[in-house]
């Protein structure tokens, strides 16, 4: 059974690098200075972002 990715509650934006962290077993600090050094780096990282923003569905509410 595949454990699906999805946004988290802990989020300073969408909540992607939460979810990612979270799926991982990383932190998202981490995980968030990982995406902001990228982008000082050529290539879509920001659009990468707002794609998985989009892609990756809302954490689950109880």
């Amino acid at each position: 059974m595949a454990i699906r990715m999805t946004r988290s509650d802990d989020r300073v934006l969408f909540g992607v690098a939460g979810g990612v962290a979270r799926h991982f077993g990383w932190s998202p600090g981490k995980v968030r200075l990982a995406f902001v050094l990228s982008c000082l780096l050529p290539g879509p990282q920001f659009l990468l972002y707002l794609v998985l923003a989009l892609l990756m569905p809302a954490p689950a509410r109880h």
